[in-house]
C-alpha cells in the first residue's frame, strides 16, 4: 500500500513539475514582456494581473525568470524529496501501535491460551512492536536470555526499516542549496561575460545575470527549508516509535518472566 501511495505521489509531483517547466519554457517570453510592462506601467500592470497579491503567483513568476535549467533541477530535488517524505509519513503512521494495549492483549493471551495464542495476537497486529514481540515469543521455550537476544537483534532490524530512505532525503536537503549556489556562480559568470562582450559596465547589462543568479539561490534555499522541516518531523516520529519499541520490549520480558513463574 505504501509503495502505491509513494508512486502516486511521485507521478503527481512530477506532473506538476513538468507542467510548470513547460509553462516556463513556452510562456517565458510572454511573461518577461508582462514583467517589463509591469515595471514601466506601475499600478496599471498590477491591476491587469488580477485582484490581490498571491505569493504562489509571485513564486511561479520568479521561477520562470530563473530559467528552466538549474531551476528545473532544484524543482526535481523538491519533487523526489517530498515523494520520499510522503512514503515515510505513511509508513511511520502505519508502524505506530498502541503498545500498552498490545502488551495487555499479549499478557491476556498468555494467561488464557499460552504462547501460541500470544503469537496469534502479534500476527494480527501491524507494526514493528508486534513483530519484535512475535520474534521474542517464538524463542520463549529457549529461555529468557534467548528472548532478550532475539528482541534486541530484531529491534535493530526494525529500526533500520524505520530509517530507510532518510539518507536520500538528507541528500536532497544538501543538494538543493548547492545547486542553487552553482546556479548563482554560473549567473555571475554570465554577467561578467556580458560585461566583457559589451566593453562597459552598465546596470542593465549586469542586472539580468545577477538576478537569475540570486533567484537560483533563493529557490534552492526554499526547497532545503521545506524538506528540512519534514525531515525533522520524521526524525521525531522515528524516535517516538523507537522509544515505544524499547519500553514494550522490557514489558514483554517482564510478562514472560511472570508467565513462566506462574506455571
Amino acid at each position: 500500500m505504501k509503495k502505491v501511495l509513494a508512486l502516486l505521489a511521485i507521478v503527481g509531483l512530477i506532473t506538476f513539475g513538468i507542467s510548470n517547466t513547460t509553462y516556463a519554457q513556452e510562456g517565458g517570453e510572454e511573461n518577461n514582456t508582462e514583467v517589463n510592462e509591469g515595471e514601466e506601467g506601475g499600478e496599471s500592470a498590477s491591476a491587469e494581473s488580477g485582484e490581490g497579491y498571491s505569493m504562489v503567483t509571485e513564486l511561479k513568476r520568479r521561477f520562470i525568470e530563473g530559467g528552466p535549467g538549474f531551476m528545473g533541477i532544484v524543482l526535481l530535488c523538491l519533487i523526489f524529496g517530498l515523494a520520499l517524505i510522503i512514503e515515510r509519513i505513511v509508513y511511520l503512521n502505519l508502524a505506530s501501535t498502541n503498545t500498552k494495549k498490545l502488551v495487555q492483549d499479549v499478557e491476556d493471551a498468555l494467561a488464557s491460551g499460552g504462547i501460541e495464542a500470544a503469537k496469534a495476537v502479534c500476527r494480527d497486529t501491524r507494526g514493528p512492536v508486534a513483530s519484535i514481540f512475535y520474534q521474542g515469543l517464538d524463542r520463549s521455550d529457549e529461555g529468557i536470555d534467548h528472548v532478550e537476544k532475539a528482541v534486541v537483534s530484531y529491534g535493530g532490524v526494525q529500526m533500520g526499516l524505520l530509517e530507510k530512505g532518510m539518507s536520500w532525503i538528507g541528500l536532497f536537503i544538501a543538494l538543493a542549496p548547492m545547486l542553487g549556489f552553482m546556479g548563482t556562480v554560473i549567473g555571475m559568470i554570465k554577467a561578467f561575460d556580458d560585461i566583457a562582450s559589451m566593453g562597459t559596465i552598465e546596470a542593465s547589462v549586469v542586472a539580468v545575470g545577477i538576478k537569475i543568479a540570486l533567484l537560483t539561490t533563493v529557490f534552492g534555499l526554499i526547497v532545503a527549508i521545506i524538506l528540512q522541516v519534514f525531515y525533522n518531523y520524521l526524525l521525531a516520529k522515528i524516535d517516538g516509535i523507537v522509544n515505544d519499541m524499547e519500553d514494550a520490549s522490557i514489558s514483554l520480558i517482564d510478562v514472560l518472566i511472570k508467565h513462566n513463574a506462574s506455571k
